[in-house]
């Protein structure tokens, strides 16, 4: 098997990655009104090339968003719109 491929980050862009994140914190009944901002980064060694900033989030909402936007930036890469 070829890990690279089955690790590879699926490219999306900016705004399919706020669709999903959107409806990923809408989805969880404690991530509801948590609001966010995509920030697009310069690409790292790990090949990070954006970030969600959280912002009015609950205390007790935090760990799920944090897990909900870490699982998102595993999967995706940011890439330029066609």
């Amino acid at each position: 098997m070829d890990f690279d491929t089955f690790f590879a980050k699926t490219p999306a862009t900016l705004d399919e990655i706020k669709n999903r994140v959107a409806c990923a914190l809408e989805r969880h009944p404690k991530c509801r009104d948590v609001q966010f901002d995509i920030v697009s980064m310069p690409r790292s060694h790990k090949g990070g090339n954006w970030t969600i900033s959280l912002q009015s989030i609950a205390p007790d909402a935090l760990w799920e968003a944090s897990d909900i936007v870490a699982d998102i930036q595993e999967a995706y890469e940011l890439t330029v719109a066609a």
